[in-house]
């Protein structure tokens, strides 16, 4: 039940408790065994799968698209859409996750992370059968447009609630497990295509459209045992239901343990201390304490850049009009282009697990970013030029399409080590708890309004200029490289508490309980 103290009461109970001036890497129990023998640790990240899942319903329906726009039933169905209806069709999906930002942000916060996801996932279920049972475009569209929207309510949940929950050796890895997920339903919906590509009837493709609601489905099944966000409880002043989960959790519910009761006490007060603070310096928080103070303003700009140019990188001519790309270089064939488009989407998998995410806290952040950055712009020069010279002599150059194919693989391996894993995981963690789903709505908003623009360009501009649009992404490269080396700092190695010190300074640390000097990081505390 939810306790009535006040705010004044709340700084006065954190005033009148002793400072704290270790580290949450200091207190962790050490734990002889690795995570996945110990009982609470395991079954806490088998349960984080659930969530992580969300980001599988939106990779599906990206690869979907793609592989619909190579079935011959489909375009024959829906009378050949030319580039601006495609447009509109792929674009209505990203319109439809703006329209739910707003209403899914509040609600994370209102009435937490979880709920939120209850609704969506009903939601989508239902979209999808109207989806596949589509009479019409506007049928389609109208079902894209409601898949669009109930989705932003899983989306903007999931990876929070994952950051929030996990365990704080296991949070780097987790969040940035989150968005590599996308690739788990991009497989799931290209080889659904390749598998009724051979189809005549219309079942080609409204088989693969009602297939996007099984994973929700399963998500649906499961919710129930994952737990709420300590951090949300607390912050409604529900202090021991998030003690009693951190310890069921995090301290595998040793409560007669001095260590594991230091660390869940450590643990309660430094969320704590950091939720009151931030309650005390924005009394009421809105979508302009993003630009109060200089760490917020740079937090905002990293989390839009992130979002917008994950979709205006290069990847997005691919990631939506794989078919018009292999198009331009002769591979035409419906079975070859929905082939190459599932090979593609398990390599990016297992790219972004491998090379990506699981790399995130050894190497960090900002080192992934840029190596991601300047691999891509020499892949893509590598990609341009390949194209020009097959477009400019096809009998010539008729051997240089695998070339493409080959360098569009490795332009994804390059986009897959960072923005896959990093696109969610980054901004959730640089955001302080009170402004942390407006962080996301930030990212998500920049990410669908790019989506949107490259959407109803990127057809467009394919078909009038070709190869030559390559360059656009050339220049953006380019920039967008030492604009990631001037601004993003790295944060691996920290709590999501302890990171304001890296954008607010040393000042925070006196609100939060953290020391200002040297740190351990929990990268290296090999405890668990």
């Amino acid at each position: 039940m939810a306790s009535n103290e006040t705010m004044d009461e709340k700084e006065a109970r954190v005033d009148a408790s002793p400072v704290i001036v270790v580290n949450l890497a200091d207190v962790i129990p050490v734990n002889p065994k690795p995570w996945y023998r110990t009982k609470h640790l395991a079954l806490l990240n088998l349960l984080l799968i659930i969530p992580l899942l969300s980001a599988a319903t939106i990779g599906f329906d990206g690869a979907l698209m793609n592989s619909l726009q190579a079935l011959t039933p489909w375009k024959t169905y829906f009378n050949h859409p030319n580039s601006s209806i495609l447009g509109t069709i792929n674009a209505i999906f990203s319109v439809g996750k703006i329209l739910g930002i707003g209403p899914a942000a509040w609600m994370v916060d209102r009435y937490g992370r979880k709920r939120p996801i209850w609704i969506g996932l009903v939601c989508l279920v239902c979209a999808t059968i109207l989806q596949g049972a589509a009479q019409n475009t506007a049928m389609f569209i109208v079902s894209r447009l409601l898949l669009g929207i109930f989705t932003a309510f899983i989306a903007q949940a999931s990876p929070i609630l994952v950051a929030e929950l996990a365990f704080p050796t296991h949070r780097g890895k987790a969040t940035a497990l989150y968005q590599t997920s996308f690739y788990i339903g991009s497989i799931y919906a290209s080889w659904s295509a390749y598998g009724t590509s051979r189809l005549t009837t219309d079942w080609a493709w409204r088989i693969p459209s009602i297939l996007q609601g099984t994973l929700p489905l399963i998500q649906f099944a499961f919710l129930y045992f994952v737990p709420e966000s300590p951090r949300w409880l607390i912050a409604q002043g529900r202090h021991n239901e998030a003690h009693d989960l951190l310890m069921k959790w995090h301290g595998g519910g040793r409560s007669d343990d001095e260590e594991t009761v230091a660390f869940i006490d450590h643990e309660m007060r430094q969320i704590d201390e950091s939720v009151v603070a931030e309650q005390h310096a924005m009394r009421t928080t809105g979508y302009i304490d993003l630009l109060r103070s200089p760490g917020n303003r740079r937090r905002t700009a990293i989390a839009a850049i992130v979002g917008f140019f994950a979709q205006w990188n290069g990847v997005g001519v691919v990631s939506y009009y794989l078919t018009l790309v292999l198009n331009t270089v002769g591979i035409t064939k419906a079975t070859d282009q929905t082939l190459i488009n599932g090979c593609l989407q398990i390599f990016n998998w297992l790219s972004a697990i491998l090379a990506g995410a699981l790399m995130i806290d050894r190497l960090g952040r900002r080192t992934l970013f840029l190596v991601s950055v300047g691999g891509m712009f020499f892949s893509y020069i590598a990609w341009t030029v390949l194209s020009a010279l097959f477009t400019t002599d096809k009998v010539r150059y008729h051997d240089l399409a695998p070339g493409v194919v080959a360098f569009i693989f490795i332009c994804y391996f390059f986009y897959d080590i960072a923005w896959a894993p990093l696109l969610l995981a980054y901004p959730v963690e640089i955001f302080p708890y009170a402004l942390r789903s407006r962080g996301v709505a930030v990212t998500y908003g920049s990410t669908f309004t790019g989506l949107i623009i490259s959407q109803f360009v990127n057809p467009i501009a394919m078909s009038h200029l070709g190869w030559k649009y390559y360059c656009v992404f050339l220049a953006i490269l380019f920039c967008l490289f030492w604009t990631i080396y001037f601004l993003f700092p790295e944060t691996r190695g920290h709590s999501l508490e302890e990171i304001a010190e890296i954008f607010d300074g040393s000042t925070n640390g006196s609100a939060t309980g953290h020391s200002s000097g040297q740190k351990v990081e929990l990268s290296q505390v090999e405890k668990v």
